[in-house]
């Protein structure tokens, strides 16, 4: 899954996020990334980032606008 690399995720990004407090719905979030908040180059459950509104979770998708 292209989400759970980090060298995949930019700055300016359009991603679909999971937040903490929906992780059991499985609601997901859209934005653009704002800053890349992992910093290991992989991680199973996605890369943790914070969208230019402010909200913070880990990329599910990366999508296309």
């Amino acid at each position: 899954m292209p989400g759970t690399t980090r060298k995949n995720i930019t700055p300016g990004l359009y991603v679909a996020i999971v937040q903490k407090e929906d992780q059991r719905s499985g609601k997901l979030t859209q934005g653009f990334v704002k800053d890349l908040l992992t910093s290991s180059s992989v991680h199973p459950r996605g890369i943790k980032v914070r969208l230019d509104t402010g909200e913070v979770g880990r990329v599910q998708h990366i999508l296309q606008r």
